[in-house]
């Protein structure tokens, strides 16, 4: 029973209960070590606004993107902010942040690694070396310095590329600075060849009327693009990467056509020993000269070999846009190619 009183009086002591509520540990116990990984510290005025922090995080709600009021000098930053509640230290914003100073650091115990990238994207920027022009204006664009100038020239440096697209915004030559998906490479193979082959197939259609089309004629058609898009996500189903390649494969697509005039065929038979594929040869059985269009190259050396103008040499061109019931279709022009202007 003593004891029980005794302990209860040195617990009611304000000395002890001061001590309890005030209790320290000692500073070298508190000292955190140099490597270790706290909660990561924004310093809000190197934030680009790129996303990459939020993109890469993998706790539900950690980090989020905020941006203070404008002010009529200038307007509100935009900068992340840290839910030390969902926070797990896996300093992987810090990781991928690419401003430069960063502006999320979290102690030492992250590597930063020139090669590593976990920022999702769909997209890889790439620089077409043919029709790039070295204006440099995607260089000033890119707010991350992932374009460098290496031997004349312009090449996108994948380990601190974003995605962001500013490049391909920025850049004044159309097909110069390319968004190329990365996945699903074969789907997209597919997919442009569907294309190549139902608009070669529908061309190849109107045989008949380009054969009465004059050197100083243009041919003008249009063709409902749903069917192509319908067919086109049964082999990729994403929108986003199925239109886009729809639209540049169509747009960039040039078809060169031959038309056949077999009824005013003289059968010289000086297109047969000239075809580069043996497309071409005479059926004695029926006495017609036959041209196989699976062989065929439309290489155009048949239509300058033929004496006659039986064989013509054309060129088709093509364009996604809307019509005036803005319904999506693909515009055609074909008139005749350079060939036969010459020709002519």
């Amino acid at each position: 029973m003593s004891s029980l009183i005794w302990y209860i009086y040195e617990f009611a002591r304000k000395t002890w209960i001061d001590g309890f509520f005030d209790a320290k540990s000692k500073e070298d116990i508190a000292h955190k070590p140099d490597r270790f990984r706290d909660f990561p510290e924004v310093i809000k005025e190197h934030c680009i606004g790129c996303g990459s922090c939020t993109a890469s995080c993998p706790s539900p709600n950690a980090i989020k993107l905020v941006r203070d009021s404008d002010s009529e000098d200038a307007i509100g930053l935009i900068y992340p902010v840290i839910n030390k509640a969902s926070c797990i230290r896996c300093g992987f914003c810090a990781e991928v942040c690419p401003s430069t100073p960063k502006t999320l650091e979290c102690g030492e115990n992250h590597f930063i690694r020139e090669e590593f990238n976990i920022i999702p994207s769909k997209r890889k920027y790439i620089v077409d070396d043919y029709l790039c022009i070295r204006c440099q204006k995607c260089m000033d664009a890119c707010e991350v310095g992932a374009i460098e100038e290496i031997d004349d020239r312009l090449v996108v440096n994948q380990s601190k590329c974003i995605s962001c697209g500013k490049c391909l915004e920025a850049c004044p030559v159309k097909g110069a600075m390319k968004g190329v998906f990365v996945n699903n490479l074969e789907e997209q193979k597919k997919i442009i060849d569907y294309a190549v082959n139902t608009l070669e197939e529908y061309i190849e259609s109107k045989q008949d009327e380009l054969i009465q089309l004059g050197t100083d004629k243009l041919f003008l058609d249009e063709l409902s693009f749903k069917p192509i898009l319908d067919k086109s996500l049964t082999i990729l189903n994403d929108e986003e990467v199925v239109r886009e390649v729809l639209e540049d494969a169509i747009n960039r697509l040039k078809i060169r056509i031959i038309t056949w005039d077999g009824d005013n065929c003289k059968k010289c038979q000086m297109c047969i020993p000239d075809c580069p594929t043996g497309a071409i040869s005479f059926d004695k059985d029926n006495d017609v000269i036959v041209r196989d269009k699976e062989k065929c190259l439309r290489c155009s050396i048949c239509y300058q070999t033929c004496p006659f103008g039986v064989i013509k040499y054309f060129l088709a061109k093509f364009n996604l846009d809307t019509n005036k019931d803005n319904e999506e279709v693909i515009h055609i022009s074909v008139k005749a190619s350079q060939l036969a202007e010459r020709r002519a």
